[in-house]
């Protein structure tokens, strides 16, 4: 029997968590993890306690047809990267990894070149993760080093793509 790759097995989780997003546009589903622990998990969705786009049959980025990459201040959601990390504490995120899925609420496919925005490019730099690891296709991966993002300032200031 041929066991999964771990990089694959964690893509997976957060593939499954995504599932749970309430956006009518792309759902997104993160985990993070260190030492081979999961410490937390996040989707895309409203803030607690107000309504998602599920609830109320409206996107309005979708109905906007906003461009992908833009205006994110229209978007009810909050994204699953930070739902991952407002779950996490930065002791334990120091030196972890993220995973991300994204899909299409549509078409149920994987979204192509996905990425975390800009804010949230922000926010795991700050929090510590030092790699992003974004699913491409079922087997395929990409793997980011943060410190990456950090040597080069310019990555955070252009289009993004989720």
């Amino acid at each position: 029997m041929e066991r999964r790759d771990k990089n694959n097995y964690y893509l997976d989780i957060a593939e499954t968590v995504l599932e749970r997003g309430t956006c009518l546009r792309r759902n997104y589903g993160a985990i993070i993890v260190k030492n081979d622990e999961i410490i937390s998990s996040g989707y895309s969705g409203s803030p607690r306690g107000r309504k998602n786009c599920s609830d109320i049959g409206m996107c309005i980025r979708k109905k906007l047809n906003v461009p992908r990459g833009t205006h994110y201040e229209l978007c009810r959601s909050v994204h699953s990267e930070a739902n991952a990390i407002i779950s996490a504490s930065r002791k334990d995120m120091i030196g972890s990894v993220l995973y991300l899925v994204g899909k299409d609420a549509d078409s149920k496919t994987l979204v192509e070149n996905a990425a975390p925005c800009s804010m949230c490019k922000r926010m795991i730099i700050n929090s510590g993760i030092s790699k992003v690891i974004i699913r491409d296709s079922k087997d395929n991966y990409r793997i980011i080093e943060v410190n990456d993002w950090i040597q080069n300032d310019e990555s955070l200031l252009g289009k993004t793509e989720y």
